[in-house]
């Protein structure tokens, strides 16, 4: 199946993902010293990094009018929607900036190569990590899934402060809602107008927190 449009999905023909409790641990672990090569051509040890830190994992990014990995990609509950949650991650960039997060991420188990030329394709103003060989994904023991013979990551997000996962987000459904829509709030220490994303809201109410016990 070509894969024509990867922005425009009616998601209410996409099976959701369940919560199978795959993320359950995850909260209070530290990150361990791990580095990945990013699409910067850097190399990221996420629990060496200083402040709140946002990672959004997938399963991996297609290519438009590239073959999808296999026919039925879109069935399988958590799969489609990887390039909606990137663009998403994108658009609300300076906002999550903004709401305190000192770095922000993508994570797969696609190729540096592979993530380099979607980086540029999308314009991602933050690197995207490689997984390729598995190293975190098993150390965290991320949720994964087996599509093709390739183990690629479900789709999560984390909140991450000074090398500790202090938020999960999981399962994600729809995707692109993951980074969320512009969001309103009041001045640091108020409460948010509207919560459509959970990650921003997550790093406002730690911000806010920081601001409290600081002051």
């Amino acid at each position: 199946m070509n894969q024509k449009n990867l922005l425009e999905v009616d998601w209410s023909k996409i099976p959701a993902p369940a919560d199978d409790g795959a993320a359950a641990h995850l909260k209070g672990m530290t990150v361990p010293p791990i580095s990945l090569i990013a699409t910067d051509d850097s190399s990221v040890t996420l629990s060496a990094l200083p402040g709140r830190v946002v990672v959004f994992a997938y399963p991996r990014t297609g290519e438009p009018g590239k073959i999808a990995l296999v026919d039925d990609w879109d069935m399988i509950p958590g799969a489609r929607g990887c390039t909606p949650q990137t663009c998403a991650f994108r658009d609300l960039h300076a906002e999550l900036k903004a709401a305190g997060a000192r770095y922000v991420f993508g994570l797969s188990t696609q190729s540096n190569a592979y993530q380099t030329e979607m980086a540029s394709r999308l314009h991602l103003p933050f690197p995207v990590l490689s997984d390729e060989k598995l190293t975190l994904t098993h150390a965290l023991d991320l949720p994964t899934m087996d599509v093709a013979g390739l183990t690629l990551i479900k789709r999560l997000a984390l909140i991450v402060d000074d090398g500790r996962i202090t938020h999960v987000f999981y399962p994600v459904f729809p995707p692109d809602r993951n980074a969320g829509e512009p969001v309103r709030c009041e001045p640091l220490l108020g409460e948010p107008r509207r919560m459509k994303c959970p990650a921003h809201v997550a790093i406002l109410r730690g911000a806010q927190e920081n601001e409290r016990t600081s002051g």
